[in-house]
Formats: C-alpha cells, structure tokens, sequence
C-alpha cells in the first residue's frame, strides 16, 4: 500500500508557515454515541509527523489522550476508540510514526525503536506533561521508554511488548533472521482471511480484511526497532511509578501472551485487567469487542480524574 501524505487530504496543503500546523478546515462527525466531535490533524513538520486528533465539540477539563500503535500500523488503529473518548469529552490524538500511514515517508534502514522514542517524545512535548499515552503492541514499549524522557500523567498499555527485564535471551540466528524492513507475514496476518478470524474470534471478517489492507502491501517497518525490542529495551520503572497506570491482557493474542501482560502488570506495580476472549487487535479494533476494552479504559480514568 503506497504511503499516504498530508498532502493527500482534503484542505491540506503540505506547507506550514510554522514547525506545528493545525487543519484549517476541521470536520465534524456523529459518533454511536450521539455526541458530534470535530476531527482534525497535527502535522509536527520537523520530524515528518501526522497526528489524527478527534475532539469533543466543547472542550473539557478532561486530559488529553495519546495513542500509540505498534508494529506496521497507524492512526487508523485507534479510529473506534477515537470516536468513543471524544464523544464523552476526551480529546484524543493518534500519532503516526514516521514511514507510517499519513506520516513522512523514509528509508525503514534509517529508523529504529530509538527514532521511534524520538518521534514519540516530540508528540508528549506537544501535548505536555498532562497527557495520558495509551499504548498497543511495540507502542506501550514505546510510551515506557519514552516516559523516561517526559513526564507524562497517566499509562494504559494494551498488549505491550516486552522490557528488557521480562524477556528471556534473544536467539541471535532470529536477530540475524529480520530484514531492515518487514511486512505482515511476519506478524503472521500474510495468510487467508479466513484462517485469521478463526484465530481472531473477536474481529468480523470485515474486521480482518481492513487489517490486513491497512498492515499494508509491502514491507515498510523497520527490522532494526523489532530487532531492538527482541534484544531487549531496557527500562527505568521508576519514570511511571508515581502516575496511575494500567496493563491490559488479551486471552487470544498471539503476538503478546496474555500471561506476558499479568506479568508486565506485576513489574510495574500496576492494576491489571485481562479480556480473555479478545485478540491482540481485537482489543482495540474489533467491532464489538474494542467497546468492552474501551469501557475498562473510561472507568480507569474517571477513578483516577484524567
């Protein structure tokens, strides 16, 4: 799938008279919960970066929401949960990695998980030390080791891949075995459509075709940041020990165990909340199943006044 820029969509023009352009021409749309919000765009011009933000119609003292997604995706990730916080007053705001989705094109052997904490830092310093990040797959990697950087005022990792200390010894032939830039089969979604919803009980088959479009048609993601994260990332705990914090678990996720998440949860001293019969995309973009996760995420950041 070729990459999409700015340039691209309706009212953009490419140019910025600036390092941070807002849309002039937002747009507005109902969501299923009946609340109208406007959706708009960020462009971080200096680093290539494309934020999708969709706002409540009045704004709210409510913090900010970033999301971040993994592996050879992009804002489209969080379209559903988009929706849903905004219409219940969160702002939210999905960041596109570069070489990924409405962000700058790049040579994936230029990039790795550490210009992807470049990318990811920048967005927190935009939005401040209130935000909230919200993280999935190799993006709740990224929102810990980036929290280190910046301070941020709360942590919700969905199926988050791994630190340092939790995983076992890389093999080096699997090291060796990545090439500087992958696509979906090896995420195992190269396959029939078919055979993923059966693995994927949550998702429709709708559901599963927009992810295997949407993965993309070549590889583009960076062999060097999955070999970083299976090495290994290292990281400093005590960055989010005193923010709330949440981990969330997927029973039928095959990319990130559902034990690797009650585990993670119990490093991180945080509460942990497990959806046994939701799939690692599930749990974010599945139809019916992203609303139960998304339910889970809202009373976590009512109780704690985000």
């Amino acid at each position: 799938m070729p990459q999409v820029t700015p340039d691209d969509l309706p009212g953009s023009s490419g140019e910025a008279d600036s390092p941070l352009r807002l849309s002039a021409r937002p747009t507005t749309a109902s969501t299923p919960a009946g609340r109208p919000v406007r959706k708009d765009e960020i462009e971080l011009v200096e680093r290539g970066l494309y934020i999708e933000s969709w706002l409540p119609e009045r704004r709210s003292r409510r913090r900010p929401l970033l999301f971040l997604h993994g592996e050879l995706s992009g804002s489209w990730l969080w379209e559903r949960y988009l929706g849903f916080f905004a219409s219940r007053g969160w702002e939210g705001h999905a960041l596109n990695l570069r070489n990924h989705f409405w962000s700058q094109t790049a040579d994936p052997a230029t990039l790795s998980f550490d210009t992807y904490t470049d990318d990811v830092v920048a967005a927190i310093e935009r939005f401040g030390p209130a935000v909230v990040v919200v993280g999935h797959g190799m993006g709740g990697l990224l929102a810990l080791k980036s929290a280190e950087r910046h301070e941020i005022g709360g942590l919700i990792l969905l199926s988050s891949e791994l630190p340092r200390d939790l995983r076992p010894p890389a093999r080096m032939h699997e090291l060796r075995e990545i090439p500087e830039a992958y696509g979906k089969s090896v995420i195992g979604w190269e396959t029939l459509p078919e055979k993923l919803q059966r693995e994927n009980r949550d998702l429709s088959l709708a559901d599963v075709l927009r992810i295997q479009h949407l993965l993309g048609q070549k590889p583009h993601e960076a062999g060097a940041a999955r070999r970083q994260m299976l090495a290994g990332v290292p990281i400093d705990r005590r960055a989010v020990e005193a923010i709330p914090r949440l981990v969330i678990g997927a029973g039928l996720d095959r990319q990130v165990p559902e034990p690797d998440s009650e585990r993670l949860a119990d490093w991180l001293d945080a509460p942990y909340e497990p959806f046994g019969a939701h799939s690692h995309y599930g749990l974010v973009l599945g139809e019916a199943s992203h609303v139960q996760v998304a339910e889970a995420i809202r009373t976590f950041l009512e109780t704690h006044r985000l």
